[in-house]
Protein backbone atom coordinates (compact mmCIF):
# COMPACT_ATOMS: atom_id res chain seq x y z
CA UNK A 1 0.00 0.00 0.00
CA UNK A 2 1.49 3.34 -1.21
CA UNK A 3 1.83 5.52 1.69
CA UNK A 4 1.08 9.40 2.15
CA UNK A 5 3.58 12.14 1.43
CA UNK A 6 3.67 13.95 4.97
CA UNK A 7 5.08 17.89 4.34
CA UNK A 8 8.10 18.38 6.53
CA UNK A 9 8.04 20.48 9.34
CA UNK A 10 10.08 23.15 8.09
CA UNK A 11 8.40 23.50 4.68
CA UNK A 12 5.16 23.84 6.70
CA UNK A 13 6.53 26.97 8.44
CA UNK A 14 7.86 28.78 5.45
CA UNK A 15 4.61 28.01 4.19
CA UNK A 16 3.03 29.65 6.98
CA UNK A 17 5.56 32.27 7.07
CA UNK A 18 5.14 33.20 3.19
CA UNK A 19 1.43 33.26 3.89
CA UNK A 20 1.72 35.32 6.89
CA UNK A 21 3.99 37.88 5.21
CA UNK A 22 1.32 37.93 2.47
CA UNK A 23 -1.53 38.51 4.63
CA UNK A 24 0.65 41.67 6.34
CA UNK A 25 1.41 43.53 2.86
CA UNK A 26 -2.60 42.64 2.17
CA UNK A 27 -3.32 44.67 5.09
CA UNK A 28 -1.27 47.30 4.70
CA UNK A 29 -2.82 47.69 1.69
CA UNK A 30 -6.11 47.54 2.73
CA UNK A 31 -5.79 49.74 5.83
CA UNK A 32 -4.23 52.53 3.39
CA UNK A 33 -7.04 51.96 0.11
CA UNK A 34 -9.57 52.46 3.23
CA UNK A 35 -8.23 55.53 4.46
CA UNK A 36 -8.71 56.92 1.42
CA UNK A 37 -6.33 56.03 -0.77
CA UNK A 38 -2.89 56.78 -1.32
CA UNK A 39 -0.12 58.82 -3.65
CA UNK A 40 1.39 56.78 -6.48
CA UNK A 41 4.56 57.31 -4.02
CA UNK A 42 3.38 55.97 -0.84
CA UNK A 43 1.78 52.88 -2.61
CA UNK A 44 5.60 52.25 -3.85
CA UNK A 45 6.86 52.84 -0.23
CA UNK A 46 4.63 50.20 0.97
CA UNK A 47 5.21 47.59 -1.64
CA UNK A 48 8.91 47.99 -1.22
CA UNK A 49 9.00 47.36 2.68
CA UNK A 50 10.14 43.57 3.06
CA UNK A 51 10.33 41.36 6.02
CA UNK A 52 14.26 41.99 6.05
CA UNK A 53 13.39 45.50 5.97
CA UNK A 54 11.49 45.48 9.23
CA UNK A 55 13.18 42.82 11.20
CA UNK A 56 16.69 44.80 10.59
CA UNK A 57 14.75 47.69 11.83
CA UNK A 58 14.07 45.80 14.90
CA UNK A 59 17.27 44.70 15.15
CA UNK A 60 16.64 41.17 15.06
CA UNK A 61 18.14 38.48 12.74
CA UNK A 62 16.86 39.24 9.17
CA UNK A 63 15.99 36.04 7.70
CA UNK A 64 13.03 37.33 5.74
CA UNK A 65 10.38 35.29 7.50
CA UNK A 66 7.79 36.69 9.97
CA UNK A 67 8.08 34.29 12.37
CA UNK A 68 7.56 34.07 15.79
CA UNK A 69 10.34 36.06 16.91
CA UNK A 70 9.45 38.74 14.59
CA UNK A 71 6.25 38.64 15.91
CA UNK A 72 7.35 39.28 19.43
CA UNK A 73 9.53 42.06 18.29
CA UNK A 74 7.26 43.75 16.58
CA UNK A 75 4.91 43.48 20.05
CA UNK A 76 7.79 44.54 21.83
CA UNK A 77 8.34 47.72 19.40
CA UNK A 78 4.71 48.49 19.75
CA UNK A 79 4.29 48.17 23.37
CA UNK A 80 7.15 50.82 23.29
CA UNK A 81 6.16 53.30 21.35
CA UNK A 82 2.36 53.26 22.53
CA UNK A 83 1.02 51.44 19.55
CA UNK A 84 -1.43 49.10 19.41
CA UNK A 85 -0.01 45.49 20.09
CA UNK A 86 -0.90 42.70 17.54
CA UNK A 87 2.31 42.13 16.32
CA UNK A 88 1.50 43.69 12.62
CA UNK A 89 3.35 45.41 10.66
CA UNK A 90 0.81 47.95 9.67
CA UNK A 91 0.89 51.93 8.26
CA UNK A 92 1.76 52.78 12.14
CA UNK A 93 4.18 50.58 12.81
CA UNK A 94 5.78 51.10 9.71
CA UNK A 95 5.62 54.72 10.12
CA UNK A 96 7.41 54.12 13.61
CA UNK A 97 10.06 52.12 12.50
CA UNK A 98 11.04 54.62 9.52
CA UNK A 99 9.76 52.62 7.14
CA UNK A 100 6.97 54.13 5.56
CA UNK A 101 8.82 56.90 3.64
CA UNK A 102 8.73 59.37 6.68
CA UNK A 103 11.62 60.65 8.85
CA UNK A 104 11.66 61.17 12.62
CA UNK A 105 13.69 63.95 12.70
CA UNK A 106 16.53 65.58 10.69
CA UNK A 107 19.26 64.12 12.69
CA UNK A 108 17.46 60.82 13.74
CA UNK A 109 17.10 58.39 10.83
CA UNK A 110 15.79 54.74 11.52
CA UNK A 111 19.14 52.27 11.48
CA UNK A 112 17.14 49.94 8.72
CA UNK A 113 17.93 53.05 6.25
CA UNK A 114 21.73 53.30 7.10
CA UNK A 115 24.14 51.89 4.65
CA UNK A 116 26.04 48.26 5.52
CA UNK A 117 28.97 50.70 6.67
CA UNK A 118 27.22 52.30 9.56
CA UNK A 119 25.41 49.52 10.74
CA UNK A 120 29.28 47.52 10.85
CA UNK A 121 30.09 50.87 12.92
CA UNK A 122 27.76 51.11 15.50
CA UNK A 123 27.62 46.78 15.94
CA UNK A 124 31.72 47.38 16.58
CA UNK A 125 31.00 50.86 18.81
CA UNK A 126 28.36 48.54 21.00
CA UNK A 127 30.61 45.63 20.99
CA UNK A 128 33.26 47.53 22.62
CA UNK A 129 31.67 49.71 24.82
CA UNK A 130 28.81 47.30 26.31
CA UNK A 131 29.91 43.81 24.85
CA UNK A 132 26.18 44.45 22.78
CA UNK A 133 24.50 44.69 26.26
CA UNK A 134 21.43 47.73 25.77
CA UNK A 135 21.33 47.43 29.98
CA UNK A 136 25.16 48.09 30.72
CA UNK A 137 25.86 50.31 32.73
CA UNK A 138 29.20 51.79 33.59
CA UNK A 139 31.16 51.42 36.85
CA UNK A 140 30.95 55.13 37.65
CA UNK A 141 26.96 54.62 36.42
CA UNK A 142 27.61 58.06 34.43
CA UNK A 143 27.01 55.63 31.31
CA UNK A 144 24.42 53.85 30.66
CA UNK A 145 23.27 51.42 27.44
CA UNK A 146 24.38 49.58 24.81
CA UNK A 147 26.41 52.64 23.07
CA UNK A 148 27.13 53.80 26.95
CA UNK A 149 25.26 56.97 26.33
CA UNK A 150 26.15 60.14 29.26
CA UNK A 151 22.30 61.13 30.18
CA UNK A 152 22.99 64.78 28.71
CA UNK A 153 23.79 62.72 25.38
CA UNK A 154 20.86 60.58 25.48
CA UNK A 155 18.46 63.87 26.38
CA UNK A 156 20.39 66.08 23.53
CA UNK A 157 19.43 63.12 20.77
CA UNK A 158 15.73 63.41 22.44
CA UNK A 159 15.84 60.44 24.54
CA UNK A 160 14.17 60.13 28.49
CA UNK A 161 14.68 58.11 30.96
CA UNK A 162 17.30 55.74 31.95
CA UNK A 163 19.28 54.77 28.34
CA UNK A 164 20.39 51.48 30.09
CA UNK A 165 16.20 51.01 30.17
CA UNK A 166 15.04 52.17 26.87
CA UNK A 167 13.99 49.69 24.02
CA UNK A 168 17.58 48.72 22.36
CA UNK A 169 15.66 49.78 18.78
CA UNK A 170 15.75 53.23 19.98
CA UNK A 171 19.24 53.03 21.24
CA UNK A 172 20.53 51.79 17.92
CA UNK A 173 18.50 54.87 16.29
CA UNK A 174 19.83 57.69 19.22
CA UNK A 175 23.35 55.97 18.25
CA UNK A 176 23.41 55.77 14.06
CA UNK A 177 21.95 60.05 14.49
CA UNK A 178 24.49 60.47 17.17
CA UNK A 179 27.33 58.66 14.48
CA UNK A 180 26.08 60.81 11.66
CA UNK A 181 26.55 63.84 13.40
CA UNK A 182 29.96 63.68 15.45
CA UNK A 183 31.40 60.38 13.90
CA UNK A 184 33.54 58.64 16.81
CA UNK A 185 33.74 61.39 18.53
CA UNK A 186 31.69 60.20 21.48
CA UNK A 187 33.18 57.21 21.43
CA UNK A 188 37.40 58.05 22.19
CA UNK A 189 37.99 54.99 24.24
CA UNK A 190 36.98 52.70 21.35
CA UNK A 191 37.38 54.55 18.73
CA UNK A 192 40.91 53.09 17.92
CA UNK A 193 39.22 49.76 17.52
CA UNK A 194 36.41 50.78 15.77
CA UNK A 195 37.15 50.70 11.67
CA UNK A 196 35.14 53.42 10.20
Amino acid sequence: MPHADVLSLPHVCRLTAAVLTVAALLAVATTAFAAGGTTAATQASHKKVTVKQIQKALGIKADGAMGPQTRRALKRFQKAHGLKVDGVAGPATLRALGLAGTTRTATLHSVANTDAEVAAVLAEIARCESGGDPTAVSPSGAYRGKYQFSQATWESLGGSGDPAEADEHVQDVYAAGLYRQRGLAPWPACSQQVRA
